[in-house]
């Protein structure tokens, strides 16, 4: 018997229709006729043990245990997946031959892995397991896959850098959680102070932005303005450029924060010929966006809807398992394979009956275009989100499920749109000695952003006007070199810099998926930029929540703000412990370990080492102004009791001694351990 066993039921599914029929399902599996049999993971059905598992002792916080580093690493099934590890047991026992299909990625593989050394496999038939490698679940593509089977093997050191960084999560998340838990909960503070190698550099990014929101001084700064009119009588505005002479009244964005300056030209240009001295103009194409990773989809969303991350997922994995409406949801990838092309006439037709008022937008789609989107060699794991053929009446679907829908299908048809096209100018003038600019854009054709709403066109159109950049104007009117305007008019106009914007839920998306952005270390910015960032699609949305149930983050509004617990968590730690320099370090590393450049022990030693040192320094901090942790309502209920207003926030006696009790139950369960780990 040849035994499939693949990352998902989806997935499963997926092989079985690429696969002779007649099939039959079964409890945790599908049957061929010839035998085989096709089973599935849900995910991970093996999980890290917790630390009471390698010593009961360890159910209690307590300094002297830190850090806690198994001497012989254990898993254990996870309570959720015990049926179907039970039955994936008795079929791996049964087959004569493996078929790992997990997904072709560092963590797919090692999800098949984990659960065949688990079952204790002979070595003579762990060693002919066959690996099945599958990025598009298009039978036809399936069915290539099949035939080219290669030795699972040969995938070693791709579980190996998955088996690596899960460990190093466990290890790095629960010892310094620990660790700086009981530290607060020295200095007064009942909850949780979890720490990990992507939820606190994202915490550390808020609390960074805030800090600088705090601290920022605004400036009056300077511009002039000049009207000009051409002897036919069109109007033109542009916009002073200060010479070097006038670097010293400048700041570093070359913005001029003397008055009198400004004022000086402003006088000295009005009525005043304006010669062309110089004229540039392109024509240029702007191509439509690609199609959604989820990532990309969570920002789009937030902007347009106000939704969280953790909506959004929610909702498209009720849009992909119960209505099956859009393509696998938690990819990274905003590509597609040319084997989906051929579709595109039945997923357009699929959009329509969902979603009546795109109909215009696929009547004006041309389905023999295909655009950058549809390539193979940029396809890994998953292709991007798309709608599939599948037909459902709307109101079977929640309000945020519509829109996600509407965003999702309205981005796949405009992969059958031609670019948008315009015209940049540029005309520079000299009035009076100095340098003036006038700026515009005119477009010809607007391709794909005829399906953009107004508002979104806005938004993506706006070009920034900070420092001395002229804004766009809709046009310019035919000039030539050396011909002669007059300055009809002259604006001194005066501004404040501002300070950085608040995160939203948007932007903080963006800043996990760019997050190079924000690292001044030429190497780690690279190695940023080639990895996925901070997090990953599947986990992005659960680390902001998580940081949001810890009361380290909260909203005002849209903006997301962090606590004084977050800020007074970040003040307490390391630098390394909130900066993603760390992360990007740990993912070069475990690309090395891909590539076979470097073993397992060279990436955990130097881990554990550094891990004895942080947890050194956390024995001797003394977090300062992080509150007390306790919950808003026995905040409240406290406030009501005798004494409360001597010990403002507090509860009684026999409230505390209840209150610690929880607190301390929960610190020492397996959920709360658990939860701990998450980077």
């Amino acid at each position: 018997m040849i035994l499939y066993i693949a990352e998902k039921p989806s997935m499963a599914r997926a092989i079985a229709a690429a696969l002779p029929k007649p099939q039959h399902k079964d409890a945790g599996c599908i049957r061929l006729a010839n035998g085989d049999v096709i089973s599935w993971c849900i995910g991970h059905l093996l999980e890290q043990a917790e630390p009471q598992d390698y010593n009961p002792d360890y159910k209690r916080w307590q300094a002297g245990h830190l850090p806690i580093i198994p001497a012989k690493w254990q898993l254990k099934a996870r309570k959720s997946a015990q049926q179907q590890l039970n039955i994936l047991q008795k079929l791996i026992k049964q087959a004569d031959q493996l078929i790992h299909a997990g997904d072709p990625d560092r963590e797919g593989q090692l999800l098949v892995d984990e659960v065949i050394a688990w079952c204790n496999v002979s070595p003579a038939k762990r060693d002919n397991v066959k690996r099945l490698l599958i990025n598009d679940l298009n039978t036809a593509a399936i069915r290539q896959a099949l035939k080219q089977l290669q030795p699972n093997k040969h995938f070693v050191p791709l579980s190996t850098s998955a088996l690596a960084r899960s460990r190093a999560d466990w290890l790095y998340g629960l010892n310094m959680t620990r660790a700086y838990t009981l530290r607060g909960k020295l200095a007064g503070y009942q909850g949780v102070l979890s720490v990990g190698r992507v939820q606190t550099p994202l915490l550390g990014l808020v609390v960074r932005r805030d800090a600088e929101i705090a601290d920022f001084t605004s400036v009056t700064y300077y511009q002039v303005q000049a009207e000009l009119v051409s002897y036919n009588g069109a109007t033109i505005s542009a916009l002073w450029q200060p010479s070097a002479a006038c670097e010293p009244y400048q700041d570093d964005e070359g913005r001029v924060l003397l008055q009198a300056l400004a004022v000086k030209v402003q006088q000295a240009i009005k009525d005043k010929p304006a010669e062309v001295t110089n004229l540039q103009q392109q024509d240029k194409k702007q191509y439509a966006p690609l199609p959604y990773s989820l990532s990309a989809l969570q920002i789009d969303a937030a902007k347009a809807y106000g939704l969280s991350a953790q909506q959004v997922l929610d909702s498209c994995q009720q849009l992909y398992e119960r209505h099956k409406l859009i393509t696998y949801p938690r990819s990274d990838c905003r590509y597609l394979p040319t084997a989906h092309f051929v579709d595109a006439a039945k997923v357009g037709q699929a959009i329509v009956k969902n979603v009546p008022a795109l109909e215009a937008a696929l009547a004006g789609a041309n389905l023999q275009l295909k655009s950058k989107a549809w390539d193979d060699s940029k396809v890994e794991a998953h292709h991007a989100i798309i709608p599939t053929a599948k037909t459902l009446s709307a109101d079977r679907l929640t309000a945020t499920e519509q829109k996600l829908y509407g965003l999702i299908a309205r981005q796949y048809l405009m992969q059958f749109y031609p670019a948008c096209r315009y015209t940049d100018s540029k005309a520079e003038f000299r009035i009076a000695g100095g340098c003036f600019v006038a700026k515009a854009r005119q477009q010809i054709h607007p391709g794909w952003k005829a399906l953009l709403p107004a508002a979104a066109d806005n938004e993506r159109s706006k070009v920034a006007t900070a420092g001395n950049e002229p804004p766009l104007q809709q046009g310019l009117p035919e000039l030539t070199v050396g011909q002669q305007l007059r300055c009809c008019d002259s604006q001194l106009l005066e501004k404040q810099t501002q300070p950085p914007a608040p995160f939203t839920d948007a932007t903080l998306l963006s800043a996990m998926t760019g997050i190079g952005r924000f690292v001044k270390d030429p190497q780690i910015k690279r190695i940023l930029k080639d990895t996925d960032g901070l997090g990953t699609e599947a986990t992005r949305s659960g680390i902001i929540e998580l940081l949001f149930k810890r009361n380290f983050l909260q909203r005002e509004g849209k903006q997301i703000r962090a606590t004084i617990a977050g800020k007074a968590l970040i003040a307490a730690l390391p630098p390394e412990a909130s900066l993603p320099d760390m992360t990007a370090r740990w993912e070069a590393a475990l690309n090395d370990i891909c590539q076979r450049q470097l073993s397992y022990q060279a990436f955990m030693q130097p881990l554990t080492e550094n891990l004895q040192r942080l947890i050194s320094q956390a024995d001797a901090v003394n977090p300062q102004g992080l509150g007390t942790g306790m919950p808003q309502t026995w905040r409240k209920k406290a406030t009501k009791k005798r004494g409360a207003s001597k010990f403002t926030g507090s509860k009684s006696g026999k409230q505390q001694k209840s209150y610690r009790s929880k607190t301390a139950t929960k610190s020492g369960s397996g959920s709360a351990a658990n939860s701990t780990t998450t980077v």
